[in-house]
């Protein structure tokens, strides 16, 4: 074998022995390893006068979790279309702890939360 050949094979080994550490030790972009989800909370504010309640299912139907008061700061996960409340169909699901739905009617979001 000629010096030329190996002295290729062995640059071609190394090159890949330093990527590979490289992608070993690099973390990957845009992953929290606290809480994957976490970057994909989006806060609102709860915009019903006597309070919002709060339920197990983005429905009018479904079992009442808590209420969260007027003004109340609170934490959405994600979106769906659902039941219309007053012309709006979209609902949010929130994870403060109740991981229960809120109508996005009474809900005024500070960006947009992402789809479910």
């Amino acid at each position: 074998m000629s010096l030329r050949i190996l002295l290729m094979r062995f640059g071609i080994a190394a090159a890949g022995g330093a990527l590979v550490a490289f992608a070993a030790t690099t973390p990957a972009i845009g992953v929290d390893r606290e809480d994957p989800g976490k970057k994909y909370i989006v806060n609102g504010e709860v915009t019903a006068r006597a309070g919002l309640v709060l339920r197990s299912a983005p429905t009018r139907g479904g079992a009442a979790v808590r209420v969260a008061k007027y003004g109340e700061i609170v934490q959405i996960y994600c979106r769906t279309l659902s039941q219309n409340i007053d012309g709006n169909r979209q609902w949010y699901l929130l994870t403060d702890g109740t991981w229960a739905w809120g109508s996005a009617r009474y809900i005024a979001a500070w960006k947009t939360p992402r789809w479910c």
